[in-house]
């Protein structure tokens, strides 16, 4: 039994596989029908596709030579037209050469007529040239019997007058270029003065700007400086003036250009080094009892000034920068002691002239007033003594003396040229203004021999200690347009060979005097 299952089952799987196969060929011969119906089709749409190709590329063969030739065509046809506008530029340009070369004919023939005719001028030329020659001769010969000179004394007497007439135009060409530089120096003059004062200090600016203190001994220095410096600091804040410690023994200096605050610190810093207390609260104090006593001490100095002099009723200020002056020099001259000179010599002048005593006084000591103040204000001493005696009411007399006493202005009143002439004798005294007899003296002398060198001077004077030289010309030698010129070379001669304060004026006078008698 058991046998027979196993035999049935092997019988059935058998026939499933038999069953199977059959069915897998008949499968696999229809998909191999299949895909030769599908490859059969294929092959037709490929001999289609390769026909509509070979018919759009024979169309495109076609179109190709087509356009080709079109475009040769159009390419001969441009090439033609250039040849021809090429061509025609050719023509035009052939017919301009053969135009100008008839043209350079025609000037070439036009030039030969011109030289033949330029020959026969040059010889023209010739014989007028032989003919005006002939004819200067003769001028010549005619003109020296007629004048009675010869050509070479007409040629010097010729020069001369061009000389003369050249001296005249440079003169006045040297003036009208003065006048002008005068114009425009003023600015340049302030640089160079401001340029000259800062290279180049006189010695007497040393003496006249700083101060010596002297020390008991120089442990005194660090304590005037004090600690990190406050103590000179705090001075030299108050004072205004500066303080130079260094290596001179036992001494300091102060330095600066106002008097009066050098001798405020002078004195507080001497009161310090008595006092021996330096600190800055003491410092003030001392700063300020100096004030005070340097005030006194101005006022003290103007009255006894006038009071010297005998000039009362001055306004209080007047008197107050009359004491300010002790502290002022000018050229080492005290202009405190200068002023009380000055109007001394003028009460001295009035008197013998007859004219008001005490208002010739009082002119002569208020002449340098301006100069208490100058370093503190601008403008000259002069300008600004007038303003300070306008300003405190003193008289038309008074004020046109001041403005008058360097001849900035013409004096109205005797009483000013008697200042101006007193002045000017304070100033020019040998010694004076530090200045020897022997030098001074040589001085003067040289002056005079400078211009005595000079053709055309008759005397020359040096007059205000030296400070002008009045030179007197012969009227027949020196001409007015000559003046100009002596009186440049003689300034110019001066500023060579001699050393001066200040500045010389040249003065050239011309005068021609006729004189008659009547009988």
């Amino acid at each position: 039994m058991t046998i027979s299952i196993v035999y049935a089952v092997i019988i059935a799987v058998a026939l499933s596989a038999v069953v199977g196969l059959v069915c897998w060929k008949s499968a696999i011969s229809y998909r191999i029908k299949v895909v030769e119906q599908k490859l059969g089709s294929a092959e037709e749409k490929a001999r289609e596709i390769l026909d509509e190709a070979l018919k759009t590329a024979e169309t495109k063969k076609r179109e190709a030579l087509l356009e080709a030739k079109e475009e040769s065509l159009k390419t001969k046809n441009e090439l033609e037209k250039e040849t021809r506008e090429r061509r025609n530029e050719l023509q035009k340009y052939e017919k301009r050469v053969l135009s100008k070369e008839e043209n350079l004919d025609k000037k070439m023939e036009a030039l030969e007529k011109k030289e033949s005719r330029l020959s026969s001028k040059e010889a023209e030329l010739d014989k007028q040239k032989e003919r005006v020659s002939a004819l200067e001769d003769k001028r010549t010969t005619e003109l020296e019997r007629i004048s009675g000179l010869t050509s070479e004394q007409a040629k010097d007497y010729l020069l001369k007058t061009v000389e003369d007439e050249v001296k005249h135009e440079t003169a006045m060409l040297v003036k009208e270029l003065e006048n002008k530089a005068k114009e425009e120096a003023s600015k340049k003059a302030k640089d160079y003065v401001v340029t000259a004062i800062q290279k180049c200090a006189a010695d007497h600016v040393a003496e006249t700007t700083i101060s010596v203190v002297q020390l008991p001994n120089d442990e005194m220095k660090g304590r005037i400086i004090g600690r990190e410096g406050r103590n000179i600091r705090t001075l030299e804040t108050m004072t205004g003036v500066d303080l130079i410690i260094d290596d001179t023994p036992e001494a300091v200096i102060l330095s600066a250009f106002d008097p009066v605050r050098r001798e405020v610190a002078r004195i507080a810093l001497e009161k310090l080094i008595v006092d021996g207390r330096i600190h800055p609260a003491r410092i003030e104090e001392m700063v300020e009892k100096a004030q005070k006593e340097v005030e006194v001490m101005i006022r003290e100095e103007g009255e006894s000034a006038a009071l010297e002099v005998g000039i009362h009723n001055l306004h209080p200020e007047l008197i107050r920068l009359l004491g300010r002056m002790k502290f002022r020099t000018s050229f080492g001259q005290n202009a405190l002691k200068h002023s009380i000179e000055v109007a001394h010599l003028s009460g001295l002048l009035a008197a013998e002239v007859g004219v008001d005593v005490r208002t010739a006084k009082r002119a002569g000591l208020l002449h340098d007033i301006g100069k208490s103040v100058d370093h503190e204000m601008e403008g000259s001493h002069i300008q600004i003594g007038v303003d300070i005696c306008r300003k405190y009411k003193e008289s038309p007399i008074i004020i046109n003396a001041v403005e008058a006493h360097h001849g900035d202005v013409e004096p109205e009143t005797l009483i000013a040229c008697i200042v101006q002439a007193a002045d000017t004798i304070s100033a020019a005294r040998p010694g004076a203004r530090r200045e020897t007899l022997e030098t001074y003296t040589n001085r003067l002398n040289q002056l005079e021999d400078i211009v005595n060198t000079f053709k055309g001077v008759d005397k020359s004077f040096a007059i205000q200690a030296g400070r002008e030289v009045r030179v007197m010309v012969v009227p027949d030698q020196v001409s007015d347009a000559d003046m100009i010129l002596l009186a440049r070379d003689i300034s110019k001669q001066i500023e060579a060979e001699l050393e001066y304060p200040g500045q010389i004026k040249v003065n050239v006078i011309r005068e021609s005097r006729v004189t008659e008698y009547a009988k």
